[in-house]
């Protein structure tokens, strides 16, 4: 996947690509949506919290982290796909937005989305 398409422009992650491939907090297309994961505290007890969420899941690697963003890839277990993670802290509306797509192929068999379901849950457990 090329940089252009990762990072925060104007308060917003990157949209999806037509692919199925891909979930966000900020997709228009019902398929790719999901919701936010509310913060935990202030943005730093927020950004701890996910850090620490991301670091012990599987396969996964923090690659790049500013104040309010975390890229992170996630390595799929079979076929070593690998996968572009992103957090946006969004301290205005204390929400914490993430995009999770997969930087080949068409179809992910839903893995975007498990993912992401999974790390809401160790984030919001």
């Amino acid at each position: 996947m090329a940089k252009e398409n990762l990072g925060i422009r104007n308060g917003k992650l990157a949209p999806c690509p037509n692919s199925p491939n891909c979930v966000s907090t900020q997709a228009d297309n019902a398929d790719k949506k999901m919701e936010p994961f509310p913060f935990q505290g202030d943005m730093e007890s927020t950004k701890a919290k996910l850090k620490e969420v991301i670091t012990n899941y599987s396969r996964t690697t923090i690659v790049e982290e500013t104040e309010d963003y975390i890229h992170a890839t996630c390595q799929t277990k079979i076929m070593k796909f690998t996968d572009d993670v992103e957090f946006y802290l969004d301290e205005e509306n204390q929400v914490v937005h993430f995009r999770s797509a997969s930087r080949t192929g068409y179809s992910d068999l839903g893995k975007n989305r498990q993912r992401m379901d999974e790390i809401g849950k160790l984030y919001q457990g």
